[in-house]
């Protein structure tokens, strides 16, 4: 328990899993997101994951990370990302970004 309230004090950590909440990224998609450098990243990445709130899973040269939807901290925080203003912004972002990645792919693949 006492590693899921630390991987819970953290701001960007609440953020990635306001982002995870809308679907799965890779690292390098969350990274784009923060101001931060990559091992910073890596290391709240390791920290979620370690707490059980988050699975990295290997595809390629990728990893893709993802909510453990039957935890129930992820499950409260889902609710709260609903009702808490501050997460509007990151989840309309993440609906922006991935229409924009969408149609890059699609105009890539009709070239």
């Amino acid at each position: 328990m006492d590693a899921v309230f630390e991987a819970l004090a953290s701001g960007p950590r609440r953020k990635i899993l306001a982002y995870l909440s809308e679907g799965k990224l890779t690292a390098g998609e969350i990274a784009a997101r923060f101001e931060m450098s990559k091992p910073a990243i890596s290391k709240h990445l390791q920290i979620l994951e370690n707490a059980g709130l988050i699975t990295g899973r290997r595809s390629g040269q990728y990893i893709h990370y993802a909510l453990v939807a039957d935890n129930l901290v992820n499950t409260l925080n889902g609710y709260v990302q609903e009702v808490c203003p501050v997460s509007r912004p990151i989840k309309y972002e993440r609906k922006r970004k991935s229409k924009v990645l969408r149609d890059i792919e699609k105009q890539e693949s009709t070239s």
